[in-house]
């Protein structure tokens, strides 16, 4: 029983972060292609409370339940499609950190934007696309973990 518990919260949280992540990148481009600071900064509002909400609790268990899941299930935390899970967890995180800063601070500039009744700043429009560029390693890294889980194969390169 356990083991289905931790499986079904692991799956629940990978789906959130992919779910939320697909999400927020959909709305931030929707948002920003109206280039409309009124419709930027509501839009950006939600995103980082989403992405504190949601995406911030997934972040923090699914390493708890995949460590879990993975000793009750019978597997070394060394094994080579996990140890490539973990690299790629982090490399997605070293992404995500900086998005959620950047989100911020488009939500600010935006928002300043649409109090002042001017169009969105150059440094808006500038934050915007290196998130966007930000997202491209992120969300292929998230799908591969997803494979990884999936899969399980044979990474004997990365076994410890």
């Amino acid at each position: 029983m356990t083991y289905f518990v931790l499986k079904y919260l692991h799956v629940i949280g990978a789906t959130v972060l992919l779910g939320t992540g697909a999400g927020i990148a959909f709305f931030m481009v929707a948002a920003h292609l109206t280039g409309e600071a009124v419709k930027a900064a509501a839009v950006a509002r939600i995103v980082v409370l989403a992405d504190f909400v949601f995406t911030a609790t997934a972040v923090l268990l699914q390493p708890v339940t995949g460590g879990l899941l993975a000793m009750t299930a019978g597997y070394r935390l060394g094994e080579g499609w996990i140890v490539l899970s973990i690299l790629l967890y982090l490399l997605t995180g070293a992404f995500w950190l900086p998005v959620v800063f950047m989100q911020m601070r488009m939500r600010d500039l935006a928002e300043a934007a649409a109090l002042a009744g001017v169009s969105l700043p150059a440094a808006y429009h500038r934050l915007f696309w290196t998130w966007f560029a930000f997202g491209f390693p992120a969300f292929a890294a998230v799908l591969a973990i997803f494979w990884l889980m999936i899969a399980r194969p044979d990474v004997s390169v990365f076994t410890f």
